[in-house]
């Protein structure tokens, strides 16, 4: 996922006042005031998921692992009832070479009309490009919280869904070829406008899955396992679905989780959110964690060796499945 953090961090100081605002006015949030849903998300269940990602290999797009994957995720989606839909396509990267895109979307209640929007990617970097050890560079990423937490995340919330049972249909859509954005070595032959990044959720928000395609909002989940996570309001989240980030921010109280929930101005990140609300017109948030005192990373696993199974915190999982879950058990009702 690319970050526009130099120029963009600057805007987030000349923003200050918008983090007061978000917690003056968080009591509008009243959808997800009400008590704390009472089912609970398992994060072992989460993490044991994730853990099954990783065991395919890096998911680098065109891979064998990224071929069982994407095999093991939809057989996952039909057991849990879920309707199933892939969206299979030829993008072109940064470089020139043909990639092989397979958006996975999972359905609940696909006959209802109000539909809401969970996404994530599912593809690991082929380049562990910030890693401090740069003769691994060119290794591909695990990906175990870049990419195999948010669709661990997501398969939890599936399997609880019929002890909360949402009164909305929910869209469950993985993007792929979302991390596959020039490396450091490759950036003069990259889109000055960094649209090598996030190519499933562009082909996406041009081609839905189904014809006259609209639903109500969207969050995505990315980077949601890290046990450095710490999630502020992002930048073009509050620019084209403030409501929606208040929502979920108030939820994440009521869940116990506000803690990892932070009422304060993150970064602007480039991500999957942005076709969402720029092509498809979908009020769309990004949870992802933002980064702290002089790092510029998201995590101190992002694109590195490190992002494995190892580093994912328990803790940081049950609280972004608890405040889903808050959010969806009261939408709609």
């Amino acid at each position: 996922m690319k970050y526009l953090s130099i120029l963009l961090l600057l805007l987030v100081s000349l923003a200050a006042c918008q983090s007061k605002q978000a917690t003056e006015t968080s009591s509008t949030a009243d959808s997800t005031a009400s008590a704390a849903v009472q089912v609970r998300f398992v994060p072992d269940s989460a993490l044991a998921d994730i853990r099954q990602q990783c065991a395919f290999g890096a998911r680098v797009p065109g891979s064998e692992a990224h071929r069982k994957c994407g095999d093991w995720m939809v057989a996952r989606f039909k057991s849990l009832g879920l309707e199933v839909t892939e969206q299979n396509a030829t993008v072109k990267g940064w470089d020139g070479k043909q990639l092989p895109l397979r958006n996975i979307i999972a359905s609940y209640q696909p006959e209802a009309a109000n539909r809401i929007i969970i996404c994530t990617h599912w593809d690991s970097r082929p380049w562990c490009d910030n890693d401090a050890d740069s003769t691994r560079h060119r290794e591909p990423v695990m990906a175990a919280n870049d990419g195999a937490s948010g669709v661990a995340v997501m398969l939890e919330i599936m399997r609880l869904l019929p002890e909360i049972k949402p009164a909305v249909g929910i869209d469950f859509i993985c993007f792929d070829v979302e991390d596959y954005g020039a490396p450091y070595w490759g950036e003069e032959d990259a889109p000055f406008d960094g649209s090598d990044w996030c190519l499933g959720s562009q082909y996406w928000a041009q081609h839905p899955h189904k014809a006259d395609y609209t639903a109500e909002y969207g969050i995505l989940l990315d980077m949601v396992g890290g046990d450095d996570a710490r999630f502020c309001y992002e930048g073009f989240s509050m620019r084209y679905a403030r409501d929606v980030m208040l929502k979920v921010w108030t939820a994440a109280e009521v869940a116990g989780a506000g803690g990892y929930f932070v009422r304060e101005d993150g970064t602007y990140a480039q991500d999957d959110h942005l076709p969402l609300n720029e092509t498809a017109g979908i009020p769309t948030i990004d949870i992802i964690p933002y980064p702290s005192g002089d790092n510029v990373s998201f995590s101190r696993t992002w694109h590195t060796t490190n992002d494995t199974p190892e580093n994912i915190s328990i803790e940081t999982l049950r609280a972004v499945g608890q405040t889903l879950l808050q959010v969806l058990a009261t939408e709609g009702k």
